[in-house]
């Protein structure tokens, strides 16, 4: 027996309420259907502002129709009909109770340019969202055949948005945001294994730490691993002999030992054999550390766009915190995985002459005169 379908358990239940903005967008619209004259000064905003595409189509309706003469406007209905007649041809359902409805809902027409700026500020929030995203799965796309130069260049096109919401919304006085909690590390075992090597064939090859000044231990995934290498750059740089027993003795006053096993247990991995280049290793794990700094600047950036209280002045301050550490990262990855340049040419004896005094000013005085013997 086929099933008569119930209308009210088969409801999928009521729709979510539209965003605040979209109220602004009829109050927007209802002043310019009520008063076409003030489309005029609305030059900054665009149809790509409103967040539906019947908001978008009357907009550009309004904005393509020649403006009505007041008078004749106020006593008939011509131009409203043209306007959902050019708006029908972009999109469907608009109809011309619709048009009223957004006449009746405007309470301010000479509100307009400040209706249009709060629509500007949601759709910039939506831009700062919509790029934040593409970061984010750029940085998680494992399929991608130049990961980090997409990432990168996805990083890119995000400070290009910041910077022109920058340009168009003027900076004012106000708290900075509130920034997003980094999440926890999650400890990759394929990252522990080569943090290790790297460990390892950094202990036996000392000479390669000074070369590698542009990895840090924040890239590292490991507390340990992270501590380990910064006793290791600092015995480098003062110049203390490195090998698996002194690396020890110097984690142990880094209070790297104090939990756990005893130190052959931790650091054992630092005396196996290891017979790659250590910069081969340093630059994996630095380029892991900047896809997962891309990660999470996406995800701060795209926080920040949920949180309504987000000004848009926050949402900048905000958006250009993030990016910086970024940028950082991004500085060491160029660094690393740059050639080193060729040695620069001797500078010839022209070159290694000091430069010709400057000629001071006239002498103001005259010289003494010289005295004659009798």
């Amino acid at each position: 027996m086929p099933r008569t379908p119930d209308p009210v358990k088969d409801d999928l239940g009521p729709l979510p309420p539209p965003p605040p903005v979209f109220h602004v967008e009829q109050a927007l619209l209802g002043a310019l259907l009520l008063e076409p004259h003030r489309a005029a000064g609305l030059t900054v905003i665009t149809a790509e502002a409103f967040s539906t595409a019947a908001h978008a189509a009357l907009f550009t309706a309004i904005r393509t129709l020649p403006v009505p003469e007041p008078a004749q406007h106020a006593r008939n209905t011509t131009w409203l009909n043209l306007v959902l007649t050019t708006a029908g041809e972009q999109t469907r359902g608009l109809t011309t109770a619709y048009l009223h409805h957004l006449i009746q809902l405007c309470p301010q027409p000479g509100h307009a340019p400040a209706y249009a700026r709060i629509i500007e500020a949601e759709h910039a929030r939506r831009l700062l969202r919509a790029a934040a995203h593409r970061l984010i799965h750029t940085a998680l796309d494992t399929s991608l055949p130049h990961r980090v130069a997409t990432t990168l260049a996805e990083a890119g096109t995000l400070t290009t948005v910041v910077d022109d919401i920058a340009n168009r919304f003027p900076p004012h006085p106000g708290s900075p945001p509130r920034t997003p909690a980094k999440p926890a590390v999650v400890h990759d075992q394929e990252a522990v294994e080569e943090e290790q090597v790297l460990l390892a064939t950094a202990t036996a090859r000392p000479a390669s730490v000074e070369r590698m000044r542009w990895l840090t231990p924040g890239d590292f995934t490991h507390h340990l691993h992270a501590g380990l290498w910064q006793c290791l750059t600092t015995m480098a740089r003062h110049g203390t002999p490195i090998d698996p027993v002194t690396v020890r003795w110097e984690s142990q006053h880094h209070g790297l030992l104090n939990h756990g096993p005893g130190p052959a247990g931790q650091l054992g991995f630092l005396g196996e054999p290891a017979g790659c280049d250590p910069e081969y290793w340093g630059e994996r794990i630095l380029q892991r550390s900047l896809l997962s700094t891309a990660h999470h600047t996406g995800r701060s950036i795209e926080t920040l766009t949920h949180d309504p209280a987000t000004t848009t002045y926050q949402l900048v301050v905000g958006a250009r915190r993030a990016l910086a550490g970024l940028n950082a990262v991004r500085t060491r990855w160029h660094h690393a995985t740059s050639p080193t340049p060729a040695n620069r040419p001797a500078r010839t004896h022209a070159e290694r002459a000091p430069a010709v005094p400057r000629a001071g000013p006239p002498p103001t005085t005259a010289p003494p005169a010289v005295r004659t013997p009798r």
